[in-house]
């Protein structure tokens, strides 16, 4: 099993350097970033687990990296450090969408505990399916693309990578629009907000050469929601 890799954006050379000897005596493997730019763009870009975002960076702030990641990849989970003391940051960076925070000093305990109590209660990331058979045909989630037998390519989007993993990851089991909005959004649903999945539906199904007529790989039921892959046969 690979192992879980984590981002640490933090500007302390100190600080950040006991972190990643922390987390790697532990077992997971690090990225590291020194400014807000770089950890940006590592953040976004990057195949990672989870993000340890300081908030006060050179070059970019760490409240708009999160907002940056929130619109970007919305299920990555986070979690603010910061040696502020003031309760409106951290209440700033949970309305933002983090996850957890760490207020400096902290002790190498107390962090590890809180990124593992993260990355265990989030099991609606799920990170093990990687690739998907799709119609003539496979769509790769690690390099975000679909690639077919006839050598064309298709990109994929991270939240169109998300939404397949998910439901890849549920593979039997009715996902009704709610849950997706909740798990792979991470959004509280309203009548406005589930609409917009039908229409990721019909792009991804697009871009997977997914039959709308007679889906392969994402089905829909009726008035219930989405399903993986065809249904088995009743006994």
């Amino acid at each position: 099993m690979s192992r879980q890799r984590i981002l640490i954006v933090e500007d302390d050379g100190a600080i950040r350097r006991g972190i990643v000897d922390a987390l790697e005596f532990e077992g997971y493997s690090t990225l590291q970033a020194a400014d807000g730019l770089k950890g940006q763009d590592m953040a976004v870009k990057c195949a990672c687990d989870l993000v340890l975002l300081d908030l006060v960076l050179p070059g970019r702030d760490g409240l708009d990296i999160l907002r940056e990641v929130r619109a970007t990849r919305p299920t990555l989970p986070v979690i603010i450090l910061t040696a502020r003391g003031e309760e409106s940051d951290r209440v700033a960076g949970l309305r933002l969408g983090a996850d957890d925070y760490v207020v400096k000093p902290f002790s190498v305990k107390e962090l590890l505990a809180r990124v593992q109590a993260v990355l265990r209660r989030s099991p609606e990331r799920p990170s093990d399916v990687q690739q998907v058979e799709v119609p003539g045909g496979v769509a790769d989630l690690a390099r975000r693309e679909a690639h077919f037998d006839d050598g064309s390519r298709q990109e994929l989007t991270e939240r169109e990578v998300e939404l397949l993993r998910y439901l890849a990851a549920n593979r039997g089991r009715i996902i009704t629009r709610e849950e997706i909005l909740a798990r792979v959004w991470r959004m509280t649903p309203t009548g406005v907000e589930t609409r917009t999945i039908d229409m990721h539906i019909a792009r991804l199904r697009e871009k997977l050469r997914d039959d709308p007529a007679e889906p392969k790989v994402i089905l829909t039921v009726r008035g219930k929601g989405y399903l993986f892959g065809q249904p088995e046969a009743p006994q």
